[in-house]
C-alpha cells in the first residue's frame, strides 16, 4: 500500500527527463571508469590498456542490446529485477541474479566512495593512510545518502550539473595532456609482448565495470519521461559520451607516464599523469575534476540501487524488515544500501572492491542474456546471434579475468564463489520457507504498458 509519501516521490520522480537519464548513467559510469580502473586495467593489460576500454565498450553495446529491448518492452522502475522476472519466473535464479545486480552496484558505490578518498587527500600525501581513506570514504556515502533522501529532484538536478561539470573537465584534461605530451611518449614508447594478451583480455572484465552504469539507467524505467523510446535512448547516449570520454583520458595517461608508473598509481594514476604534461595547475585541476565526478557518481549509484531494492522488496523477491524505522520502504532502502557500501569502504582496497564488482556482474549478465533467449526473444523481437554473442564475451572475459586473478589474487576469487554461492543460497532458504511468494505476481512499480 503506497502512502503519501510515495505518491510525492512518484510525481517528483517523473520529471525525470531524457537528459537528467544521461546525466545519471554517465554519472555512474564516468565516476567509476575512469579514476577508480584506469591504472588497474593498464596494470594488467601493459601499453595495451587503450585496446582494453575498445573491447569493453564492444562488449558492452552487445550486452546493452538485452536491456534496450527488455526495457523498450516493459520500462519499469524495477529494471533488472523485473527483466529477470519475466524471463524466469518469480523464484531463485530471478530472485539471486537481481540481487547480485544490487550487490555489484553497492560494490560500485565503495569502490567510487574511495576513489574519491585518494584523490582528495593526493595533494596532502596522505594517499597511503588507510584510515583516513576509509573516514573520507564513509563521509562521501553519509553525504550521498543525504542528497537522496532529499527527494529525486535533488538527484536529477545535482546529477546532471556534476556530469556537465566533470564530463567537460575530463576532456579538456585528456586533450591538453595529449597535446602537451604527444604521443611518442610514457606507456606508448614500451615494446608490446603478444605474450601479454590474455592479460589484456583478462583486462576488459574492468573495462565492462567502467561501462556497467549503463543498466543503472533500466531502474528508472518509471520515473523516465516516454521511457518506451527514452530509456533505450538513454542507454545508447550514455555508452557513446563513455566510449569517448574514456578513450581520451586512456591515450592522455599511456602519453604521459610509463606502465610502471601507472601501476605505481593505480589508484590515483589521472592525478599522476597531470602533473608531468600539466604542471602542478593541472594536477590540482585534475584533483577538483576527479572529486566532482566520484560524487556526483556515489550520488548517483545510492539513488538507483535503493530504488532497485525497493522493487525487489515488493516483488517478494528479498525479505525486509523495517528495524523500527517510520517512512516508505525506499526510506528504510537508502539507510540499507549506504550501511553496506560504508562497510565495504571501510573494509576493503579498490583492487579487490573492484574485482567482486567484475564476478558479481558478469555472473548476473550472463543470466540475463541467458533468460532472454531461451524465453523471451521472440516476445521481444530480439536477434537470436547478438544474444549469443553476448553471452559469449561475457564468458570469455569472465574466464580470462579468473584465471589472472588466480595468479595473482585467489583469494578474491574464494570471496566471489563465495559471495555468489550466499545469495543463491539464502534466497533459495527465503523462497523454500516462504512457498507462496514464487507464486505471486510482480508488482511492477512505474510500469508502462
Amino acid at each position: 500500500m503506497q502512502t503519501d509519501g510515495d505518491d510525492q516521490q512518484n510525481e517528483s520522480a517523473a520529471s525525470i527527463t531524457l537528459l537528467g537519464g544521461v546525466a545519471m548513467g554517465t554519472g555512474v559510469m564516468i565516476g567509476a571508469g575512469i579514476f577508480a580502473l584506469t591504472g588497474q586495467i593498464a596494470e594488467l593489460a601493459g601499453p595495451l590498456f587503450p585496446l582494453s576500454f575498445i573491447a569493453g565498450a564492444l562488449v558492452t553495446s552487445l550486452a546493452a542490446y538485452s536491456y534496450i529491448k527488455m526495457s523498450n518492452r516493459w520500462p519499469s522502475s524495477g529494471g533488472i529485477a523485473m527483466i529477470l522476472q519475466k524471463a524466469y519466473g518469480p523464484g531463485v535464479v530471478a530472485a539471486s541474479a537481481s540481487l547480485l545486480m544490487a550487490l555489484s552496484m553497492v560494490i560500485n558505490e565503495s569502490l567510487v566512495a574511495r576513489t574519491f578518498a585518494t584523490y582528495a587527500l593526493r595533494p596532502f600525501g596522505l594517499e597511503s593512510s588507510g584510515i583516513l581513506v576509509s573516514v573520507a570514504a564513509l563521509a562521501l556515502i553519509v553525504f550521498a545518502y543525504f542528497v537522496n533522501a532529499a527527494g529525486n529532484k535533488s538527484v536529477s538536478g545535482f546529477s546532471l550539473v556534476m556530469s556537465a561539470i566533470k564530463i567537460g573537465g575530463i576532456a579538456l584534461f585528456a586533450i591538453a595532456a595529449i597535446w602537451a605530451s604527444g604521443f611518442s611518449g610514457g606507456a606508448f614508447s614500451e615494446p608490446v609482448a603478444l605474450s601479454g594478451l590474455d592479460a589484456l583480455l583478462a583486462s576488459v572484465a574492468f573495462s565492462i565495470l567502467a561501462f556497467k552504469g549503463f543498466t543503472t539507467i533500466t531502474n528508472s524505467g518509471g520515473e523516465i519521461i516516454d521511457p518506451h523510446r527514452n530509456v533505450g535512448r538513454t542507454i545508447i547516449i550514455s555508452i557513446t559520451v563513455c566510449v569517448v570520454v574514456y578513450l581520451l583520458v586512456a591515450v592522455a595517461v599511456g602519453a604521459s607516464l610509463s606502465t610502471s608508473e601507472i601501476a605505481q598509481a593505480r589508484d590515483y594514476s589521472l592525478a599522476a599523469a597531470a602533473r608531468p604534461a600539466l604542471g602542478e595547475l593541472g594536477f590540482y585541476f585534475t584533483v577538483a575534476i576527479a572529486i566532482a565526478a566520484t560524487t556526483s557518481g556515489v550520488i548517483a549509484s545510492v539513488f538507483a540501487v535503493s530504488r532497485m531494492l525497493t522493487m525487489l522488496t515488493e516483488m517478494k523477491m528479498i525479505p525486509h524488515s523495517h528495524f523500527g524505522m517510520k517512512g516508505p520502504i525506499r526510506s528504510h532502502m537508502l539507510v540499507y544500501t549506504v550501511v553496506v557500501a560504508g562497510t565495504l569502504a571501510v573494509l576493503f582496497d579498490l583492487s579487490r572492491i573492484a574485482s567482486l564488482g567484475a564476478f558479481f556482474y558478469l555472473v548476473m549478465d550472463m543470466l540475463v542474456h541467458w533468460g532472454v533467449l531461451r524465453g523471451l526473444r521472440e516476445e521481444i523481437g530480439a536477434r537470436a546471434w547478438i544474444l549469443w554473442s553476448a553471452l559469449m564475451a561475457d564468458g570469455v572475459v569472465l574466464t580470462a579475468f579468473a584465471l589472472a586473478k588466480l595468479k595473482t589474487d585467489p583469494a578474491v576469487v574464494a570471496y566471489a564463489v563465495a559471495g555468489i554461492a550466499a545469495v543463491f543460497g539464502a534466497e533459495w532458504f527465503y523462497l523454500r520457507r516462504n512457498p507462496a511468494l514464487r507464486e505471486m505476481p510482480a508488482t511492477h512499480d512505474g510500469d508502462h504498458r
